[in-house]
């Protein structure tokens, strides 16, 4: 007969073993948390935010709700005529021969990972907007626009078409390297290797249902509104890109401020002296263009943005610009982020933020009242607290000062104070005997 077991309680110390790992997990978690708020308060330092009064909506200077850069923004779908027929064999080794190694532009930035971009025959990206840029910014970028892509892989899935680009996201035996052979302690992994992190993309080109008969200009068509393959110039690549006014300034070697440095090189190409200096706390570079008695350009840069144009022409007064020209070509909108003066807008400064003495008022002194809080002391029906004032002391009495008052006090009765023996002591009886 088999007995029904009874149930064993866990020992106290395993009971205290867990309690105190839940302990430890949880001071993890605090410091992690702790780190990354003083990270986003970092962050925080040297911004300007603007508050819209009447939607509540707050923008802080480089990024805005519902408004993201024109590089992430939803493209403009195609009209190329697809079959209704399966792709068969044939048809399929055919685009391989086509396709494989073929060369293009890059038109919208092509982030790095897995799972990268999915473009929808004659239909619509994702991600697009704000997920777009961030899996850029999580995963990293792989091609800018105007940088040159190569298909090196192709591969068919139902319906779906995969390219990889520039090597694609992944290593080399990607599974393989998880997998080892050999007995005890001889275990050597199927595929050994150090080559460097991979850093190409991966484009999927989707279908509804199957992949239909296509040839080589139609997949190139439907891939258009990101990779461009007609035979450009680098400086063609990356203006088709960009907005008409400012692809006009790049041609006409324009430089205008906002732009990036990339925009510096492909309008005006590599400055003939480069210095760099301080302003204030702010670092910047200083690029000139130019010797005299020829045009000059002094164009100043700060991390990565062009933040004053300087043009200086033999017998005139040197034009500056330091007005942002660029940061709303750029936008989904084409319009600034919020513009200057807007009604129903308070633009707030925090951080480092700088003041202009001529255009600012100087900043309040630090308070500990709460937004809004008025004191007693605010109202009018209150005095204003004034300092204390102490009585004055009275002088001492003077005798005789007053003589409707009581008698002057009379000396008491002794000796002559004029009799210099009256004031010596008796001598004590026997004092000046002889023994």
């Amino acid at each position: 007969m088999i007995l029904p077991s009874k149930p064993q309680s866990a020992p106290p110390f395993e009971a205290k073993t867990e309690s105190t790992s839940r302990g430890c997990a949880l001071r993890r978690l605090a410091g992690l948390c702790a780190m990354a708020f003083l990270m986003v308060a970092a962050g925080a330092v040297a911004q300007v935010v603007t508050v819209d009064t009447h939607t509540g909506v707050v923008t802080n200077g480089a990024t805005a709700t519902g408004t993201v850069d024109r590089r992430y923004e939803q493209i403009k779908p195609t009209h190329v005529p697809i079959a209704n027929s399966e792709l068969d064999a044939k048809t399929r080794l055919e685009l391989i021969r086509l396709l494989q190694s073929e060369q293009g532009f890059a038109m919208r930035p092509f982030p790095r990972g897995h799972k990268g971009l999915t473009l929808q025959a004659n239909g619509k990206m994702e991600p697009a907007g704000e997920p777009y840029l961030d899996m850029v910014v999580a995963q990293g970028i792989s091609a800018k626009p105007g940088d040159r892509l190569v298909l090196t892989d192709i591969k068919f899935d139902r319906a779906k078409i995969v390219f990889d680009l520039n090597g694609g996201p992944d290593r080399k035996h990607r599974f393989l390297r998880h997998i080892q052979i050999g007995v005890g302690p001889n275990m050597n992994p199927v595929t050994q290797g150090d080559d460097t992190e991979p850093m190409g993309a991966r484009l999927t080109l989707a279908f509804a249902g199957h992949v239909p008969e296509l040839t080589g200009a139609e997949v190139k068509a439907l891939l258009a509104p990101l990779i461009s393959f007609d035979a450009k110039t680098p400086i063609q690549a990356f203006t088709d890109t960009l907005p008409t006014k400012l692809k006009d300034a790049i041609l006409n070697h324009h430089v205008m401020v906002g732009m990036s440095t990339d925009m510096v090189l492909f309008a005006k190409g590599q400055p003939e002296h480069k210095t760099r200096e301080m302003d204030g706390q702010m670092p910047f570079e200083e690029w000139i263009y130019g010797r005299p008695p020829q045009e000059v350009d002094f164009v100043r840069i700060n991390g990565n943005r062009v933040i004053r144009v300087e043009v200086a022409k033999m017998g005139e007064a040197p034009v500056i610009s330091t007005n942002d020209e660029v940061e709303g070509m750029m936008r989904t909108d084409g319009t600034p982020l919020v513009a200057d003066g807007a009604p129903g807008t308070r633009t707030v400064q925090e951080g480092d933020a700088e003041r202009n003495p001529d255009t600012q008022a100087p900043a309040a002194p630090p308070s500990l009242r709460d937004p809004g809080e008025k004191l007693p002391t605010d109202s009018q029906s209150v005095g204003v607290m004034r300092p204390v004032q102490f009585p004055k002391k009275k002088p001492a009495p003077q005798p005789g000062a007053n003589p409707d008052g009581e008698p002057e006090a009379q000396p008491a009765a002794g000796p002559d104070a004029t009799d210099p023996d009256a004031a010596k002591p008796a001598p004590a009886p026997g004092a000046g005997k002889p023994n």
